[in-house]
C-alpha cells in the first residue's frame, strides 16, 4: 500500500477530473465510499477508467472503498433500501461499489464506521471476510473507530484480521496514540484523514517552520513526511495539481530521529 492515498470525499462533480489528475501526477492509491451523501464513487470509477485508457495498469493502483451503514447515509440516496436487512445492505453496497468503480476486485474494503447492535457489525465483518475468501477483496478494515476495546474485540473474533484502521487525526482523540500502538503490534495500517485541516497549530509551529527551511520543503511536506516516518499512511484530498506533485515528493529526504521526537511532542 502506498504511504499517500488520494481521498475523494466532497469532490462532487469535480471527482473524475481530480482522480485522473491525482493518478497522472503519481498517486498510486485511491480512497472512496459507497456513500452518495459525501462521495461520487461512480465518478471515481470514470476517473479510473480514463487513466487505465491512458496506459496506467489496474495492478498499479490500490483501490479502497467502504460500506456505509444507514446512520451515515442520506436516506433518500442510498445503495440499498432502509427496509433491507443488514446482510442485504452490505451485499448491495458491495455490488454497487464494483459497478461504480468498474472493477471486479477491490484492494481494500472498510466498514465506514462502527454501528449497533454489535451483532450486526459482526455479521457485516464476517460477510466482508467472505469477499476476501472469494478473491473479490484483498483486505478488510474499519474507519472512524476510536474505541480500542471495540477494535480489539473485532480483531480477536476475526478469521481474517483487519488490516486497516482509518481515523480522523486530531487532538480530540489524543491522536489515537493507544490505537496506533495496537495497530503497530498487530500489523494494521493506520490511515489518517483530516491530517492538515485538524492541525493548523502544528503546521504553524516554530518546529515545522525550522524544518521547512532546513530541508527546503513546504510545511505540508514536512508534516506528511513526519506522519509517514511514524508509520501513518496519509489520506490527501488536495484539489491543487501543484500540491499533488509537492506532497508526493517525499522520497528524497528523511527527518532525523531527534526531529521526529520533536514533532511527536507536538501531538
Amino acid at each position: 500500500m502506498s504511504k499517500m492515498i488520494y481521498g475523494t470525499a466532497w469532490k462532487k462533480e469535480n471527482t473524475t477530473r481530480l482522480v485522473e489528475e491525482a493518478l497522472l501526477s503519481g498517486f498510486k492509491a485511491i480512497d472512496t465510499a459507497c456513500q452518495p451523501k459525501h462521495y461520487r464513487e461512480d465518478l471515481v470509477g470514470l476517473g479510473l477508467e480514463n487513466v487505465f485508457n491512458k496506459g496506467i495498469k489496474r495492478n498499479e493502483i490500490f483501490i479502497q472503498t467502504k460500506f456505509t451503514p444507514i446512520s451515515g447515509q442520506d436516506i433518500n440516496n442510498m445503495p440499498y433500501f432502509s427496509s433491507d436487512d443488514i446482510l442485504t445492505q452490505v451485499e448491495k453496497s458491495f455490488i454497487k461499489s464494483k459497478e461504480n468503480l468498474k472493477v471486479d476486485f477491490i484492494d481494500s474494503y472498510l466498514i465506514h464506521s462502527p454501528f449497533e447492535p454489535i451483532s450486526d457489525l459482526v455479521k457485516v465483518y464476517k460477510t466482508m471476510e467472505e469477499f476476501v475468501q472469494n478473491k473479490e477483496v484483498g483486505q478488510v478494515g474499519i474507519s472512524n473507530c476510536y474505541d480500542l476495546k471495540l477494535l480489539i474485540y473485532l480483531y480477536d473474533i476475526a478469521k481474517i484480521k483487519p488490516k486497516v484502521l482509518q481515523n480522523r487525526f486530531y487532538t480530540d482523540s489524543n491522536y489515537d496514540k493507544k490505537l496506533r500502538e495496537f495497530c503497530k503490534q498487530k500489523d494494521i495500517t493506520y490511515q489518517s484523514f483530516w491530517s492538515l485541516t485538524a492541525n493548523p497549530h502544528i503546521l504553524a509551529s516554530k518546529e515545522v517552520d525550522i524544518l521547512s527551511k532546513k530541508y527546503k520543503k513546504t510545511k505540508e511536506q514536512i508534516f506528511y513526511k513526519f506522519l509517514n516516518q511514524i508509520d501513518i499512511t496519509v489520506l490527501n484530498g488536495t484539489t491543487s495539481k501543484k500540491h499533488m506533485i509537492e506532497d508526493l515528493d517525499l522520497a528524497h529526504f528523511s527527518l532525523e530521529d531527534k526531529e521526529i521526537l520533536l514533532l511527536t511532542n507536538l501531538l
